[in-house]
């Protein structure tokens, strides 16, 4: 999945359906003169729909589309027939996606199982026919109730990503690299920070033909729980994975300094980030020989006591295997 592609906020105009006029006809047949009141009930407005889909990634499909519009109740007819329901719209996200109120901001529901159902805007309901209004003083009333309008407005969606894993740490980390090896997504790799801009998703194959999904999220900087930078934009795909790796470069100055950096920015923006199941990588390990990653590995015993960690070389291979396995039970727990 292209960068570009990766749409994750958009703004859209939605409106529900009118409902149908009711009919004030008068029943007028060959024997019967004087009928009376037959006319049927207008038909609901369409409702404004959106749907979960567990097929879908991104909310690139909002792009360029953005007025969506449900169809009109049909008007009633003679002989009581109520008119047609209007076409209700769908509005199909991805799973983890949040719909809010553009004008107020607040969260009006969420979507996260595949083929749930909220309607945002229901239809107008339609009017009713004539037959509704007789009584024993006026037994040929001559009016019937128009429809109700429909309803319009401005929804925000926003997706914040779904996965088992994602992958956290500061910029430069080597975090595209390692989903471009345990994956075959195709991230943009270079040797400067903020390559990454917006979340990548790859599958990552294990044992038996079984898989997982890990996700790339944007680098982190301290101060990004104040919005530092692009801080909450970064920070919210984080609370949709089910576990974390937080991801340390081995020429970092001081490992577990900046392991707990990264766990504050979360503990500032949520604090119940910090409940999920976590591991810690220490990625650019070919730089190392054997002698330093012993060596390494003593210092860290004592600071990583209740994290389990590894030492991994997204360019070498070292490590890699273990890492899908760690997170295979972790995931499985």
């Amino acid at each position: 999945m292209t960068e570009g592609n990766f749409v994750d906020y958009v703004k859209v105009h939605v409106s529900s359906g009118k409902g149908g006029q009711g009919s004030a006809h008068l029943r007028r047949e060959k024997y019967v003169a004087k009928g009376g009141p037959d006319g049927g009930d207008g038909g609901r407005g369409g409702h404004v729909i959106v749907k979960g889909n567990k097929n879908l990634w991104t909310l690139v499909h909002y792009k360029f589309k953005k007025h969506f519009k449900a169809g009109h109740g049909e008007h009633g007819s003679k002989s009581r027939s109520t008119g047609a329901d209007g076409e209700d719209v769908y509005l199909e996200v991805p799973l983890g996606t949040v719909v809010r109120d553009a004008d107020t901001n607040k969260v009006l529901f969420e979507i996260t199982e595949d083929g749930e159902e909220k309607i945002v805007l229901e239809g107008g309901m339609g009017g009713r026919g004539n037959w509704h209004f007789k009584s024993p003083t006026n037994q040929t009333p001559r009016y019937a109730q128009p429809g109700i309008d429909g309803q319009e407005g401005q929804l925000t969606l926003e997706l914040k990503v779904l996965a088992d894993v994602g992958l956290v740490g500061f910029p430069n980390a080597g975090k595209s690299t390692l989903l471009s090896v345990m994956t075959s997504a195709k991230p943009k790799i270079a040797n400067y920070e903020f390559t990454t801009l917006k979340p990548n998703l790859g599958i990552v194959e294990y044992r038996d033909f079984r898989s997982f999904v890990m996700a790339d999220i944007p680098g982190i900087i301290e101060g990004a729980a104040e919005g530092k930078g692009l801080g909450h934009y970064f920070l919210r795909h984080i609370e949709r994975n089910a576990s974390l790796l937080f991801l340390i470069p081995a020429d970092s100055k001081d490992i577990s300094q900046e392991y707990e950096i990264l766990l504050d920015e979360l503990r500032r923006y949520n604090p119940e980030l910090l409940d999920k199941n976590r591991l810690v990588a220490i990625s650019k390990c070919d730089m190392l020989d054997q002698e330093l990653i012993d060596e390494m590995d003593a210092d860290m015993k004592e600071d990583f006591k209740d994290v389990p960690y590894t030492f991994i070389s997204s360019v070498s291979g070292l490590g890699i295997q273990q890492l899908k396995d760690n997170f295979w039970k972790l995931l499985n727990e």
